[in-house]
């Protein structure tokens, strides 16, 4: 067995060069990510008027019963969305990461295409699938005389989060699955523990922190979701909530950065609840990736259950990218299981109307995804490379913005920067370039944990060498440092890009004119009606299809560096 040497790196003291870099850096944060939340805590805590500090607001919060049935019926969602979600998500990751058996690759790549679909697009997909005139239920209607309520009120806000972000649990569960040692079950097995019992006491409690890092995520996304609510028509959730008083009563309003703040604290706390859940316990197992021991086979009997059992949860996830195919290609859908009839007049409508939202997509993601790998290797190089003081504190600021739910940052967006105008009188804060730092903010931590990664597998000797043959340290940073992490780079700009270009909650509070709109902007707009949800749907593909080119570009990115480091090891 080979071994692995790990030494500590070299941190240099920092150069004026990269203190002017951390400076920009921290003013980028500042202004943009820092005093925007930190309006939206002051409002809150400020009367109308007066602009004393005060207590009202919340006093008012919690006696208006449409707010605290918002905030109960948002934790109701976020946690039953977690639930369900884990349902998918612990069978299919046991299966696929402790048991080999005929299509387990198929089952892991169809396990995480729900993640190319933004969810409320999945959300009319599944209205026409599961709604109570859906095929479902015209189905079970013809036949037994019944109807489901699946996608009724917030039943249907949790089905719909559910099958879209169960692969976050997937994934987490699935690394931490495949890590742990399997002969500890051996052992276990040898002093009469078995099947559920085995898996209950034993591979779950080891799995546990990865398990509880995809809950966490899950619980947040959909806690914070703003548009999936809306388009189901469920306006009694904090997120909806929020919007609503902000575009109905305007940002002076400060019942609207109340909720921006209880939302902002929910995500916090439930971000901080895997680490306090598992802090003290030791989960660490002696071999790591199953102690070198192969995934065991499953016999006739394990396929009999297994393949039922994953086909039937893979039919229900995968039942939006086939309603939303159906419906871009359908005349009529309404009152039958299967559309009337087929045609390309959406496709058609969709390049020759709203080709315009895929060109603003394409430039805002584009920006996005470079201002965010250019301060995410600042930062990597700022922390693993020198001894500048604060450093630690651009690494975290970078990564808080996770969050920071996208609605709440576009209130603060319009609350600071919409009363300064600009020559002509435009306020800043109406400017399409505003929609593009928005992104950027909100897709940076993804970026920065790619860059991280990359930068901590580059040795430290090749910059001593380049130094030492009398290369500035600009030049090795371009030269040999960049071009050593350009894997890693380019996996964070895709990841940015992709999850920017669906990206709603903070584009709907900034758009301003048709004109400024990118994809997830049309997408929200032509659901809204009956007749435009057929050039949605067809703009919605487009979306998934562009989505997954990239999802997949990452994934053969990150692929090909492996290889690559795998030769030269």
């Amino acid at each position: 067995m080979a071994a692995i040497a790990l030494r500590r790196v070299r941190q240099a003291a920092a150069t004026p060069g990269q203190v002017a870099a951390a400076l920009a850096i921290a003013a980028f944060l500042l202004l943009f990510l820092v005093l925007p939340v930190a309006t939206v805590a002051y409002v809150a805590f400020t009367e109308r008027g007066t602009g004393a500090f005060t207590l009202v607001n919340f006093l008012d919060f919690a006696r208006t019963e449409l707010f605290v049935r918002s905030f109960l019926n948002s934790l109701y969602v976020a946690t039953m969305a977690v639930v369900l979600a884990s349902l998918f998500a612990v069978p299919l990751a046991t299966l696929t990461s402790r048991y080999e058996f005929p299509g387990a690759g198929l089952v892991r790549l169809l396990g995480f295409l729900p993640l190319v679909m933004p969810p409320f697009v999945g959300a009319v997909a599944m209205q026409m699938i599961f709604g109570r005139s859906g095929t479902i239920n015209l189905l079970l209607e013809d036949h037994f005389d019944i109807n489901i309520p699946f996608m009724e009120g917030l039943n249907g806000v949790v089905l719909v989060q559910a099958v879209h972000y169960f692969p976050f649990i997937l994934v987490n569960l699935s690394t931490s699955l495949a890590n742990i040692d399997r002969s500890m079950e051996e052992a276990a097995q040898n002093l009469g523990s078995s099947g559920l019992r085995l898996f209950r006491r034993i591979v779950l409690p080891l799995a546990m922190p990865g398990y509880l890092a995809g809950a966490a995520l899950v619980f947040v996304k959909v806690f914070d979701d703003l548009a999936t609510p809306l388009l189901l028509n469920v306006k009694d959730m904090l997120a909806p909530q929020a919007y609503l008083r902000v575009t109905s009563i305007g940002i002076a309003d400060p019942m609207g950065y109340v909720i921006a703040l209880v939302l902002i604290l929910v995500s916090v706390a439930a971000m901080a609840v895997p680490s306090f859940l598992t802090r003290g316990r030791d989960y660490a197992t002696t071999q790591r990736g199953g102690g070198g021991l192969t995934r065991a086979r499953l016999g006739p009997a394990g396929l009999a259950i297994a393949y039922p059992l994953v086909g039937l949860i893979l039919a229900l996830v995968l039942a939006p990218h086939l309603g939303l195919a159906l419906l871009s290609f359908a005349t009529v859908w309404s009152y039958s299981p299967l559309p009337d009839a087929f045609t390309l007049a959406h496709y058609a409508r969709v390049f020759g109307e709203s080709s315009l939202y895929i060109q603003n997509t394409l430039l805002y993601a584009t920006l996005a995804g470079g201002i965010d790998v250019v301060i995410g290797t600042a930062i990597a190089y700022l922390v693993l490379r020198t001894r500048l003081p604060g450093r630690r504190w651009l690494d975290l600021g970078a990564s808080a913005a996770l969050a920071v739910p996208g609605v709440v940052l576009g209130i603060g967006y319009l609350r600071c920067f919409y009363g300064v105008t600009l020559p002509g009188g435009r306020p800043l804060a109406s400017l399409w370039i505003m929609i593009v730092i928005a992104l950027a903010v909100r897709r940076l931590p993804y970026a920065l944990r790619a860059c991280h990664a990359a930068l901590m597998q580059v040795s430290a000797s090749l910059e001593e060498a380049a130094e030492n043959l009398g290369a500035t340290k600009a030049r090795t940073v371009r030269r040999v440092v960049v071009p050593l992490m350009a894997g890693g780079i380019l996996a964070g700009f895709v990841t940015s890009f992709a999850t920017a270009a669906v990206e709603l909650s903070a584009t709907l509070m900034l758009v301003q004119s048709n004109s400024d709109a990118p994809i997830a902007y049309g997408l929200y707009v032509f659901m809204q009606s009956a007749a435009g949800r057929g050039p949605g749907a067809a703009l919605g593909v487009i979306t998934v299809l562009l989505v997954a080119a990239c999802t997949v570009a990452s994934h053969a990115v990150i692929r090909h560096g492996e290889r690559l480091r795998g030769k030269e090891s």
